[in-house]
């Protein structure tokens, strides 16, 4: 047992801080369920980027969730001065003992600081001022790769809470409402629930994203066999043109969603597909976190790390030593070589053995 632990019957309530993007939102999602299973007595709240709250709106075991606006700064000295003070009153009222940071983003030590919690952990990272301002610090793995979920979690073990195996799947709540749109959307395409595959070729990294011309191949190949398609993808106008391109090329039956539908939305949509494919994204782990088989091809990010969490799958890579470099395409180029050189009959190979797996 440590030495240091927080003492479980004196915490009253919770700060999660998770100030990154959608899908690292999602693999925190455990933390919480954690921390309420752990701490049935106290509130666990929240503390992410607005447009990230989709990813734990609805989750059963967030009390309050408080979101930054990015687009304050924006806004002028004065105005962006208020709504941060606003938010720092928010915080300050619910008078949070434990602080649980986790990233090594600066706001984390700035927030421990302000709200003097009486345990915080983060992760390690140099300087004395981030040493000050948290009680504990947890260590990450520098040779060995580990899974994002874990690395989250290491948070709690450090301070003495211990997950147990099943406390550690993704939480997602599409909510009725998304539930509702998604299922009047289907009908009215004639398509049945886990009656197609969830087709999302695309990322806001596009050096995660693979050819247009063999995913058009992909996708004629898997109608060919008698597959109904459901393609998605966001309302990003260069992720548009891109699935444009795709679909003239595929010149296959398909039913196409992209940009009309929010996260939650995606969510409920991938709860009722057959199978999801995918490039490492937020929808991968959205699929995940819904209990869809994933097929997902990966390229310089890290397999070990960010791939499908809990779920049956199958991860889709080349045989490039230098992968994965966690580089934005070779040399900085924006295209990644160890992605556009995958095989299509790779990726359907994969499709076909999970699909008869299941």
């Amino acid at each position: 047992m440590l030495a240091d632990a927080v003492d479980p019957a004196a915490v009253r309530r919770v700060l999660v801080v998770k100030l990154r993007h959608h899908g690292d939102v999602l693999l925190a999602s455990p933390v919480f369920q954690v921390l309420r299973n752990h701490l049935p007595h106290a509130e666990v709240d929240g503390l992410v980027y607005g447009e990230t709250r989709d990813m734990l709106e609805g989750h059963p075991a967030i009390t309050k969730l408080h979101a930054i606006d990015r687009a304050w700064r924006n806004q002028g000295v004065a105005l962006q001065a208020s709504r941060e003070l606003d938010l720092l009153g928010a915080l300050r009222e619910r008078r949070y003992n434990l602080l649980v940071h986790l990233t090594n983003h600066w706001r984390g030590a700035w927030l421990a600081q302000m709200l003097r919690p009486r345990w915080s952990v983060a992760p390690q990272r140099p300087g004395r001022f981030w040493d000050w301002s948290f009680s504990h610090r947890y260590a990450l793995p520098k040779t060995t790769p580990r899974h994002t979920v874990e690395a989250n979690l290491d948070a709690l073990r450090r301070i003495g809470i211990y997950p147990e195996e099943d406390e550690k799947p993704l939480v997602l709540v599409p909510g009725a409402a998304a539930e509702a749109r998604v299922d009047k959307l289907i009908a009215e395409a004639g398509l049945a629930a886990k009656g197609f595959i969830q087709f999302h070729p695309t990322s806001r990294w596009l050096f995660k994203t693979w050819t247009d011309a063999k995913n058009a191949e992909l996708l004629r190949g898997l109608a060919n066999d008698g597959h109904r398609i459901v393609l998605t993808g966001a309302p990003d106008e260069r992720e548009r043109a891109i699935l444009a391109r795709i679909i003239e090329q595929a010149a296959a039956p398909l039913v196409d969603f992209s940009g009309q539908l929010t996260l939650r939305e995606m969510a409920a949509l991938s709860g009722r597909a057959r199978l999801f494919i995918g490039v490492d994204s937020a929808p991968m782990h959205i699929a995940a976190a819904m209990g869809t088989p994933v097929v997902a091809l990966f390229g310089p990010s890290g397999e070990k790390e960010w791939g499908p969490w809990r779920v049956a799958h199958r991860v889709v890579t080349s045989d490039h030593p230098c992968r994965p470099c966690g580089l934005d395409g070779c040399g900085g180029g924006k295209v990644s070589e160890c992605l556009t050189l995958l095989p299509v009959e790779r990726v359907r190979s994969a499709v076909n053995e999970l699909l008869s797996a299941r």
